[in-house]
Formats: structure tokens, C-alpha cells, sequence
């Protein structure tokens, strides 16, 4: 079984850590409605994507 020669030092340690942060999560405006929405997904508030009505906006 692997086990460490030495203590990981916390600069080591927080180095190896350095690719583990989110990524803050991506917002466009709505073309339609001008609300945020996530990119490649339909918009919630008017139910429409890619210059298309997918789902009739429930009122």
C-alpha cells in the first residue's frame, strides 16, 4: 500500500487544490424577454429558445 514518505506541506497541499474552485455560473439575456437565462437552454420566463416558442408561457 502508498504511503507518503513526508508530511504534504499546506502550500503543496493548496497547490494541488488550485483547479478545485467553481466556476461562477454563466448568464445570457433572453432575446425574447430580456430576463437571464443559462446558455443552450430555454428560457424560462417566456418559454423560448432559439427564436422559437417551445412552451406557452404559464400566466
Amino acid at each position: 500500500m502508498a504511503v507518503p514518505k513526508r508530511k504534504t506541506t499546506p502550500s503543496k497541499r493548496n497547490m494541488r487544490r488550485s483547479h478545485h474552485a467553481l466556476s461562477p455560473a454563466a448568464f445570457q439575456e433572453c432575446p425574447n424577454c430580456g430576463e437571464l437565462k443559462r446558455p443552450h437552454n430555454m428560457c424560462d420566463a417566456c418559454g423560448h429558445y432559439n427564436g422559437r416558442e417551445i412552451i406557452a408561457p404559464e400566466d
